[in-house]
């Protein structure tokens, strides 16, 4: 990995992850999932390190998502190997953040989306700022919340979970905590010093003392007309309640919604639905967002998706549905058992 890329080293008690692509607005890569991949046993053997920091250079991102480029590119030739190692990897990455045994303290500045959903929100100790704008936005690009965000959405209170992956919706610090992406807010003036006292002390415990209150959610306020709107079975019912009630929140909601690949959207709230309750594991959430990605390199409107979005930026995708002609046997097809090319986490189902 180029030591452009990310910086992963060791420094006092803890392990260090810094994601350091700032014109990229952090991007993660095939080579950081690899590294951060490489260094996680390492430090949940070493007695010496008692906690991992993830945070990440420049001011405008923690982590923007995934670098999408290679792999569109290598589609779009017919080759959809890069896609599914890069996913199946990041995946493998995902499972074990989120089941790393000592505290992981990650501090999400600016845009943490999609893939950086995935780097920073799994940890035990989520940090957020002023200028935090989370958010799961994969719908808008064709493909479901995946790096284990729709076991997030899932968890989220209410209907939130189906909202916020439909109309791919950023939450500021208070929304964020509110929906259980994150977990302290501080001030981002104060976040260097309190770094380097964990560096110092291995004391997961500051993260606590330190934390002001947080802003208040204008989610939480919204949350009645959410839970009233976005209950329905499909996302064909979504619609409808929408469209039948109107006012300020329907109008905004369903024009966020129009901008998203209606099988992706269809899809997502499938997928927050089987993830709720209590058998669901991280394990489970990856396994059923892989199948989702597993095809739509191939199939449904990823390609067209980054083509409109980052390639060509026209903002005008060709979906291969409408809104409110989603076949159910559309979204079963793509959320079907993948057989022999199933995730495979080590053995954890």
């Amino acid at each position: 990995m180029s030591a452009a890329e990310a910086d992963i080293r060791r420094e006092g008690r803890v392990g260090r992850i810094t994601v350091n692509r700032p014109k990229a607005l952090n991007a993660i890569t095939h080579d950081i999932v690899r590294a951060v991949s490489e260094a996680l046993p390492a430090w949940a053997a070493d007695d010496d390190i008692a906690m991992l920091v993830i945070d990440a250079v420049g001011e405008k991102a923690f982590c923007a998502g995934g670098d999408l480029m290679e792999i569109y590119r290598a589609g779009v030739a017919g080759d959809f190997e890069p896609a599914r190692a890069f996913w199946r990897d990041e995946y493998r990455m995902n499972a074990a953040l989120f089941r790393f045994p000592k505290p992981v303290a990650s501090f999400l500045h600016g845009f943490t989306m999609g893939g950086g959903v995935g780097l920073g929100c799994h940890g035990s100790h989520r940090v957020v700022g002023d200028t935090s704008q989370i958010a799961m936005p994969e719908t808008s690009i064709g493909l479901v919340p995946d790096v284990g965000g729709s076991l997030l959405l899932a968890r989220a209170p209410g209907r939130l979970g189906e909202y916020l992956a439909t109309t791919a919706r950023r939450m500021g610090p208070g929304d964020a905590i509110h929906a259980g992406f994150a977990d302290y807010y501080l001030p981002e003036a104060r976040w260097e010093a309190l770094k380097a006292e964990l560096a110092e002390t291995g004391d997961w415990e500051a993260l606590d003392r330190a934390a002001e209150p947080p802003p208040e959610s204008p989610l939480a306020a919204m949350q009645p007309q959410i839970d009233r709107h976005f209950a329905g079975d499909t996302l064909g019912d979504i619609l409808r309640a929408l469209r039948a009630e109107g006012g300020d929140f329907a109008e905004e909601s369903l024009q966020r919604m129009e901008r998203n690949a209606p099988l992706a959207m269809a899809a997502a709230v499938e997928t927050v639905h089987r993830m709720r309750g209590a058998a669901a594991t991280i394990e489970r959430a990856l396994g059923l967002e892989h199948r989702y990605t597993w095809r739509a390199i191939a199939q449904g409107d990823f390609l067209e998706g980054i083509r409109a979005m980052i390639v060509d930026k026209d903002r005008t995708p060709r979906w291969t549905h409408t809104p409110d002609a989603v076949p159910l046997a559309a979204v079963a097809q793509m959320l079907m058992p993948l057989g022999e090319a199933a995730l495979d986490l080590g053995g954890r189902t």
